[in-house]
């Protein structure tokens, strides 16, 4: 009778203490996250004046704020391009920040893809910053606003201050500045090519650049499919149908609805 040597008895006899001490460190590091993540939050500043930031922002630009209602087709084409987690997450994406922490570590450029939430809180009290802490603050800003702000309000703010390009501050002027019609009658194709255009807003100017435009367009499309908004054949039909580009304007705000006779809101 073969005897099993001691070697091969003594790891299986204290495997179960090993997995409790695993299991206790993990538990203790999440813990000791959460009470980092508490007092970082109870740090920084509230986020109760964010609509009076919009406002602001609006108001520099020659923006009517609030702005006319975000459809839901353009809603879509945002969340599906920008952070398709955004129904789902407490306005923090654990994958994009996990790149975010690898990109730090080794010294290479940022990974992770902001969510909408961190992008507010940039454009309202970030602007022109840039770099891991201010990553960093984006982030918490985010979870901030999260708890501050119902999901469509975060929406409305962040079309109502984004950079569109061309001059166009905020969805009402950049649909009347690049379609010539309120947001409320763009078509799947005319959503998809603006919510493209916040990533690179110059780069992408379907007036100046108009395949950058088209190719960013058909990557919103082919999101839409992958969130369940679009199938691929209306997709393909979205991407298709005529774009029906309004006469370029270098106008802001309200100047582009007066421009090309179109009512932002």
């Amino acid at each position: 009778m073969l005897v099993p040597a001691a070697s091969a008895v003594w790891p299986r006899r204290h495997r179960p203490r090993r997995i409790r001490r695993v299991l206790g460190a993990v538990i203790a590091l999440a813990v000791l996250g959460a009470i980092v993540l508490a007092g970082l939050l109870l740090a920084l500043p509230g986020v109760g004046d964010a609509q009076a930031l919009a406002s602001g922002l609006a108001r520099a630009h020659d923006v009517a704020y609030p702005g006319p209602a975000l459809p839901p087709r353009v809603a879509a084409s945002l969340v599906a391009t920008e952070d398709h987690r955004f129904y789902s997450e407490p306005g923090i994406d654990p994958v994009a920040v996990g790149r975010l922490v690898l990109g730090g570590l080794d010294g290479g450029p940022d990974q992770g893809g902001s969510t909408l939430y961190q992008q507010l809180a940039r454009m309202l009290y970030l602007p022109g910053r840039s770099g891991m802490l201010a990553k960093g603050e984006q982030v918490l800003l985010g979870v901030k606003m999260d708890l501050s702000y119902p999901k469509a309000q975060i929406l409305q703010m962040y079309a109502d201050v984004a950079y569109f390009g061309h001059g166009y501050y905020g969805l009402g002027a950049a649909s009347c500045g690049y379609f010539a019609q309120p947001p409320a009658k763009l078509s799947w194709g005319q959503a998809a090519m603006l919510a493209g255009l916040v990533q690179a807003p110059t780069a992408d100017d379907p007036f100046a650049h108009l395949a950058n435009a088209r190719a960013r367009q058909a990557h919103v499309l082919t999101r839409l499919i992958a969130t369940g908004k679009l199938t691929t054949s209306q997709a393909a039909q979205a991407y298709q149908r005529p774009l029906r580009l309004a006469p370029p304007h270098r106008a802001l705000g309200r100047d582009a609805g007066r421009a090309t006779g179109c009512v932002a809101g």
